[in-house]
C-alpha cells in the first residue's frame, strides 16, 4: 500500500466558455495550472488560498467530481478518471453551507436516510450512527428536526453524514463558513478529533488560525498553482526577516494606502474592514522603523490602536498570495 492516500502530478483544468451572440468570442480560463500533491496516510493536510485560486477546483478534481483536462490523481491507488467507483467508495465530502440536509428530518433519521445511499449495511446503522453522533457532539440533541439546529451544528452533521461509509479520505470544503467563533471552536475540536482515528484529511479554509491549529502541513494555491508548501512553521519562514505593525484607523483610501506601499522598507500593506473600523497592516524589512511613516501618511484620519508585532502563518500567507499577484500584473502588462 502506498505511504500516500492522494497523489496528484501535474493536475490541470480549463474552463472554456462563448461570450456574445453576433460575434461570438470563445476564451479559455486555466482554473488550475499543474497541481502537484501528496498527502500522506491519516495526515490532516490544509490547501489555502483566495476566492478564485482554484481550491475548490482542485477538491472537485480529486474527488471524482471534475475530469482534469490534463495530469493525473489517485486516491488509495486508485485513479480519480479510471476507476471512479473506487474512488467514491473510499471518500467522504463536506462542503460549507446549508445544502445537503433534510431540515423536516431528524439528525437521526437524516443519517439513516444517508447510510441506506452509502450502502451501510442495516445491521450496522445504529451503531455506526450513535458513533457518529457521538463525535460530532449531537447526542441528546438527535431527535431533534435539523430546522431547529445552529448552523454550527448543521456543520457537524454534515461531518458526520461524510463518514457515515468509514471513509479512508475526507474532504472539507471551508466547513466553518459562516460559523459563529463559538460553534467553529467545537468544529475544530471535531476535525482534530476525526484526525486522530486515522482518516485522511483533506481542509480548505480561509481562516488561518484554524489551518495553524489544526494541520500538520498546509499548501498555499495561487493563480492555480500551489505556491508555498510545508508546516505552518515552515510556511511562517516566508515573512521572516520582517516585522509587522497594525493599525486601527476609520477612513483610509486607496491614495493613502498606496503612499505607504510605497514607504523605503514596507514590503505588504493591506486595509481589512472589521466592523465599523479598518486594520491597516504594514509589512516591513526587519530593523526598518517605519512607524513614523505610516502615522504621517495617515494624517487626517482617525486612529486608533497601534501595535508593533512579529509575523503570523497569516502574514506569511498574505505574502505569498501579494507576491503572485505581482508576478501576475507584470506578465499582464508585458503582453499588453
Amino acid at each position: 500500500m502506498s505511504e500516500h492516500t492522494i497523489e496528484a502530478v501535474g493536475l490541470r483544468r480549463t474552463y472554456r466558455s462563448r461570450t456574445g451572440w453576433l460575434r461570438p468570442q470563445r476564451r479559455e480560463v486555466e482554473a488550475v495550472r499543474g497541481v502537484d500533491l501528496t498527502v500522506g496516510n491519516g495526515e490532516l493536510f490544509g490547501l489555502l488560498g483566495p476566492n478564485g485560486a482554484g481550491k475548490t477546483t482542485t477538491i472537485k478534481l480529486l474527488n471524482t467530481l471534475l475530469i482534469p483536462t490534463a495530469g493525473e490523481a489517485r486516491i488509495c491507488g486508485f485513479d480519480v478518471v479510471r476507476q471512479t467507483r473506487e474512488v467514491r467508495r473510499r471518500i467522504g465530502y463536506v462542503f460549507g453551507g446549508d445544502r445537503g440536509l433534510y431540515d423536516r428530518l431528524s439528525a437521526r433519521d437524516n443519517l439513516r436516510y444517508f447510510a441506506e445511499l452509502y450502502g451501510v449495511p442495516g445491521r450496522e446503522q445504529k451503531r455506526r450512527i450513535a458513533e457518529l453522533l457521538d463525535l460530532v457532539r449531537l447526542t441528546g440533541r438527535e431527535n431533534d428536526r435539523v430546522e431547529g439546529y445552529s448552523r454550527g451544528m448543521r456543520q457537524r452533521l454534515h461531518i458526520a453524514r461524510g463518514l457515515l461509509h468509514r471513509p479512508r479520505v475526507l474532504f472539507l470544503d471551508e466547513p466553518s463558513i459562516g460559523v459563529d467563533p463559538v460553534a467553529a471552536r467545537e468544529l475544530r475540536q471535531t476535525v482534530a478529533d476525526l484526525a486522530a482515528t486515522g482518516t485522511t484529511v483533506l481542509l480548505t479554509t480561509h481562516y488561518m488560525a484554524e489551518a495553524d491549529e489544526l494541520c500538520g502541513r498546509i499548501a498555499v494555491i495561487a493563480n492555480g498553482t500551489i505556491q508555498a508548501l510545508g508546516t505552518p512553521a515552515e510556511l511562517r519562514h516566508h515573512a521572516d526577516g520582517r516585522q509587522v505593525l497594525e493599525v486601527e484607523a476609520y477612513g483610509v483610501g486607496d491614495g493613502q494606502l498606496a503612499v505607504i506601499h510605497a514607504l523605503p522598507g514596507v514590503r505588504e500593506a493591506s486595509v481589512v474592514v472589521t466592523g465599523a473600523a479598518q486594520v491597516l497592516t504594514v509589512q516591513s524589512d526587519a530593523g526598518v522603523d517605519v512607524q513614523a511613516d505610516v502615522l504621517r501618511a495617515l494624517d487626517g484620519v482617525r486612529l486608533g490602536r497601534v501595535t508593533a508585532r512579529q509575523p503570523t502563518l497569516e502574514d506569511a500567507y498574505v505574502a505569498t498570495v501579494n507576491r503572485v499577484d505581482a508576478q501576475s500584473r507584470r506578465v499582464e502588462a508585458v503582453a499588453a
